[in-house]
């Protein structure tokens, strides 16, 4: 087994490569680049997903459109200018590269964070109960990451009731969906989200069960129906 560092935000991806690297930033003389990996789920419908990764690592493996890529990350936020607004961005920020044949999961995260805004729960018109959260993940540097995680069923129900502040734990994936935003009274526009699809999760305090490090192995070494 492959040492993955001990954290409060793991990713795991196994995908293909679908758009060229475009230089995002410098840190220290090293290079970070931008790409999407599409990541298939069992349905056969496939998720795209952002992706930053280190020139270096971009080189050692020769990595291009078309490639396959089975890394470990983590999943971050941070905050760009578009169109004079402030937007948050969301990407996996790959830390390692592994075989392609590491984990049998293409797709999961484990996050530990704070609830940062009121939990929305709604019901479909089919009566399936869905919730939104946002929540805060600590990154060294005083940093932090805020994701957004989307719950259902008997999870939506948990966190409806849960307030801002209090700390929780939850495994799933990171899913993009498609949405129309309305421009104007004749336009409209085709954007992405990214999220994340929670499978289980546990308040904190009454996490006991819930090791994260025990939990992201294994998620990573095993696949489940799909439930969305």
């Amino acid at each position: 087994m492959i040492n993955v560092e001990k954290q409060n935000n793991k990713v795991y991806l196994k995908g293909e490569i679908v758009t060229e690297a475009k230089f995002s930033h410098g840190v220290y003389g090293e290079g970070f680049y931008e790409m999407e990996v599409m990541v298939k789920r069992l349905s056969g419908e496939a998720d795209v997903l952002p992706v930053t990764i280190s020139e270096r690592l971009i080189e050692a493996k020769e990595l291009k459109i078309g490639s396959t890529i089975s890394a470990i990350g983590q999943f971050r936020s941070y905050n760009k200018q578009v169109d004079g607004k402030s937007k948050l961005m969301l990407t996996v920020f790959i830390r390692e590269l592994l075989p392609d044949d590491y984990g049998k999961n293409p797709n999961n995260v484990v996050l530990c964070g704070y609830i940062c805004k009121p939990p929305v729960y709604r019901t479909t018109p089919f009566n399936r109960e869905i919730a939104d959260i946002l929540i805060a993940v600590n990154r060294a540097y005083n940093k932090s990451d805020y994701i957004p995680c989307i719950a259902w069923g008997r999870n939506a129900r948990f966190v409806k009731n849960l307030t801002v502040g209090e700390k929780i734990a939850l495994s799933g994936r990171i899913q993009s969906r498609e949405y129309q935003k309305k421009i104007s009274e004749t336009e409209t526009k085709l954007l992405t989200a990214y999220e994340v699809s929670v499978s289980k999760l546990a308040a904190f305090d009454n996490a006991t069960e819930f090791d994260l490090d025990r939990e992201f192995d294994l998620e990573v070494n095993k696949i489940e129906k799909e439930s969305v």
